[in-house]
């Protein structure tokens, strides 16, 4: 069944830029057009307002997400009654596969830091596409496999690299290209970041300012990097 460019954009919003971005998503690269709407026909984008809850811990995992605009943070609040980040999501990335694909309960809570802009899938068509076509099977198997790959990276990152490494490979992901120049915005709780990077704010600020001598300059959240390739090097080898 083809579904109508124009109907599919009213009904979800989506657009040929959306469109462009899953499909450098693990969960949806490699998708014909036809296949993709199939299995978007009943998400939707929407909008959240910074501090709106897109879900709590222990509601019914029947969506997941891909971010467009804005930064999330996933918790959980402890026993004491303090919030523990997880993670930050950004532009380009997706996340609460796993916890969909086992029909379980969200096991954290989703906020937005600021205003953001995300694709909410819903697991209705999804699932409906996943039986009828195994190539989407595949692609939500490389999907959850990313994710584990990027949390072993950090624990990597983590034991491994120094503080001015993790924060010179976090703006290199940031970037839009691969080389030369780039432009990126951090959130406004760059706390958070921090958190994300496994250091504490003051660590972060202290490792922005010794990458300013390899090119990098910031004006409130945003980042200016004159060449990707130095921070790619700093990451990989260390400032010597």
């Amino acid at each position: 069944m083809n579904i109508d460019d124009e109907a599919f954009r009213r009904r979800t919003g989506v657009t040929d830029d959306d469109i462009r971005v899953l499909n450098a998503t693990p969960l949806f690269a490699g998708l014909d057009r036809e296949t993709l709407k199939r299995m978007l026909q009943d998400s939707s984008i929407r909008r959240y307002p910074r501090n709106a809850t897109l879900f709590m811990q222990g509601e019914d995992a029947n969506r997941c997400f891909v971010v467009f605009e804005g930064w999330l943070k996933l918790f959980r609040d402890t026993m004491d009654g303090h919030e523990s980040v997880i993670t930050v999501i950004g532009p380009g990335e997706s996340f609460a596969e796993a916890a969909m694909f086992s029909s379980a309960a969200f096991p954290v809570s989703c906020s937005a830091i600021e205003d953001s802009r995300a694709l909410v899938v819903n697991s209705g068509s999804l699932f409906s596409e996943m039986r009828q076509n195994p190539e989407v099977g595949f692609n939500m198997l490389a999907s959850m496999s990313a994710r584990l790959r990027g949390l072993i990276r950090q624990i990597e990152q983590l034991t491994t690299r120094s503080t001015t490494q993790r924060v010179a490979d976090f703006l290199v992901r940031l970037a839009d290209s691969d080389f030369g120049e780039a432009v990126v915005h951090l959130p406004h709780d760059k706390g958070l970041v921090a958190g994300r990077l496994g250091m504490q704010p003051e660590s972060f600020s202290r490792a922005l300012s010794r990458l300013r001598r390899h090119g990098v300059t910031t004006e409130g959240r945003t980042v200016k990097i004159e060449d990707l390739a130095t921070l790619q090097t700093i990451n990989e080898q260390g400032l010597g």
